[in-house]
């Protein structure tokens, strides 16, 4: 698979990565350990060299995944891990809400070299903003982590344009990951023109929608209590019965391009800019590899134009998250 550097930094990885945050949950129970296992290192045979975890996913669990399915393979991978959420550990760990303190940040480091099995973690994000730390002393936490050794690029993740401009000014940010596909664009007015000033990578997760943009979720698709979809505004049935027009012109160009709406998702994310790498998530291997062609689909300008035109008369319908989550992003 082609690589791509994230922005004007030396952090090169495959053009397309892999979100392992499902592989724990979130969109229904956890997977099988041992095949979620065989997935991520058969992602790797088929050159998925960027893999994305979270304290938080588990929590814990999905970075002692991780950890153990790439340690043999080491040399050959990026892992890109968030901090920032506080955890109570009375049995099994629960978050209990942002905690981006310095003291908390240092601490937690710790824990998540030991899960992922590394020395130093190569790609470390700020999971969310945490309005009660200024983002100055977030950064220098993160400045002094990597003086240490112990890790070696600072992220964020769904933050505002300015609050990434400040910590840039203490430490450089090497990547942002938000939101970003053909049904969420929000990123386009503010934080894409500061990331192309600022020569930092971007990171779009739910590349194909949460599933909806593959075409494999019906209007009466049904979602676990466990699954974050029954939460969201946006995957009512009446959301989804309207939104389907959104998938609808995907599986037209799919069609004349011979590949699938999940394939021209990923390609038209990757031709906006060279430094954009999505990391969609899914718990089987035969996913992957369509997810990896959507690299070898070109869209040339035309189609381009096709698509921005025919999806600008499309107003996709429902919130992407409850208020209580929409709430912690762009801060």
């Amino acid at each position: 698979m082609q690589k791509r550097k994230l922005g004007r930094s030396n952090l090169e990885v495959s053009a397309i990565g892999l979100g392992c945050m499902s592989m724990s949950g979130g969109y229904g129970p956890a997977g099988d350990k041992q095949e979620m296992i065989s997935v991520i290192r058969g992602a790797v045979e088929r050159g998925v060299t960027f893999f994305d975890t979270a304290q938080v996913y588990g929590p814990f669990a999905n970075e002692e995944l991780v950890g153990e399915a790439l340690a043999p393979l080491r040399g050959q991978v990026v892992i890109a891990t968030k901090f920032g959420f506080r955890f109570e550990h009375d049995g099994s760990p629960r978050s209990v809400g942002l905690d981006s303190q310095p003291e908390y940040i240092k601490e937690g480091v710790e824990g998540s070299l030991k899960r992922l099995r590394v020395d130093a973690i190569d790609l470390f994000y700020q999971h969310r903003v945490d309005p009660e730390v200024p983002i100055e002393d977030v950064a220098g936490a993160v400045k002094d982590l990597i003086k240490e050794g112990k890790v070696k690029h600072f992220g964020m993740s769904e933050a505002a344009a300015q609050t990434i401009r400040r910590a840039h000014a203490i430490q450089p940010v090497t990547a942002v990951q938000s939101e970003y596909s053909l049904w969420w664009k929000r990123p386009e007015a503010e934080v894409l023109p500061l990331l192309e000033e600022l020569g930092i990578g971007f990171v779009p997760y739910s590349p194909l929608g949460k599933g909806f943009l593959t075409g494999k979720i019906k209007v009466d698709t049904t979602f676990a209590d466990t699954d974050l979809r029954s939460r969201i505004p946006r995957f009512t049935p009446e959301a989804r019965k309207v939104n389907q027009a959104l998938v609808g012109l995907l599986g037209v160009i799919a069609e004349g391009k011979k590949a699938t709406p999940a394939q021209i998702a990923l390609a038209w994310l990757l031709a906006q800019k060279p430094w954009i790498v999505p990391i969609p998530g899914t718990t089987k291997l035969a996913r992957v590899e369509e997810n990896i062609g959507g690299a070898a689909v070109e869209l040339a300008l035309d189609d381009l134009r096709e698509i921005g035109s025919a999806a600008s008369k499309i107003t996709v319908q429902g919130a992407r998250y409850p208020e209580e989550l929409e709430r912690l992003t762009y801060r």
